[in-house]
């Protein structure tokens, strides 16, 4: 009777542990689905994050890129630069901290560094191309607000309707890394990226997501260019393809460029 009991038990114990084990399978494959390599060596790599996972975690975070990256690679990978969390596109991790000293470096100056965004906006701008020169407030010490120059250059790609409402969309080159820079800018010359709810224009946000279904900040990361450095001899060239959200508002002409 007793041995009967132990073999039961060690049946059940070894059920729960399969069940735990393919549960943590499962989800780690899930995880891995938000991971889209675009490029990879031994210093790092360049990842095309999809909108609404955030970068970070915080409070309120279940899932972040980190979290995916810390369970998914060994050593874990780090951070030297952030998207907000609604803004698809590329993002840069290193791989070896010696990596994320240079790039932190990089990413915090203004040479040998090139970041490329595409926007759809409300409106179309008076001029073609021009630059957005805007102070914008940062917090400054002790956590008072300080303005700080900021620079985003702008060209109009294409110019749209969307529910009778005039569109552009835009390429977008800051040229200072300011928060929510792009984001700021445009709503300050009067054309907000349509998604944007927290400096956008919430009545047509509304509209648009009733009639059109969008639901997404239409900001995408879409190019990144860095110059010769060690961890990278051939310098990088990456551009990643449109996101569905923004595939489904585009003409197709335009989305096939």
């Amino acid at each position: 009777m007793t041995n009967r009991l132990i073999k039961r038990n060690i049946d059940t114990n070894s059920r729960i542990f399969f069940d735990f084990m393919v549960y943590i399978i499962c989800e780690r494959f899930r995880s891995l689905k938000d991971i889209n390599i675009l490029f990879s060596n031994d210093h790092c790599m360049v990842l095309n994050k999809r909108a609404g996972l955030p970068v970070q975690g915080g409070e309120g975070v279940k899932t972040s890129l980190d979290s995916i990256l810390s369970e998914s690679f060994n050593p874990r990978p780090l951070l030297v630069h952030r998207l907000d969390k609604e803004t698809s596109g590329l993002i840069l991790i290193a791989r070896t901290k010696e990596a994320a000293a240079s790039f932190t470096s990089l990413f915090s100056g203004d040479k040998g560094l090139r970041k490329t965004y595409l926007a759809l906006c409300r409106g179309i701008p008076e001029k073609a191309e021009g630059e957005i020169n805007y102070d914008l407030e940062t917090k400054g010490r002790k956590g008072k607000p300080a303005p700080k120059k900021a620079g985003t250059f702008y060209r109009l790609i294409v110019k749209l309707d969307l529910t009778d409402i005039p569109c552009s969309l835009l390429e977008l080159k800051p040229g200072s890394g300011r928060m929510h820079q792009l984001r700021r800018h445009l709503a300050l010359i009067g054309h907000p990226i349509l998604g944007d709810d927290k400096y956008g224009d919430f009545p047509l946000n509304k509209k648009l997501r009733k009639e059109l279904g969008l639901k997404n900040l239409m900001l995408h990361a879409a190019r990144l260019v860095i110059q010769s450095m060690p961890c990278l001899p051939d310098g990088l060239d990456i551009t990643a393809p449109l996101p569905p959200h923004f595939e489904s508002i585009l003409p197709s002409e335009q989305t096939e460029q």
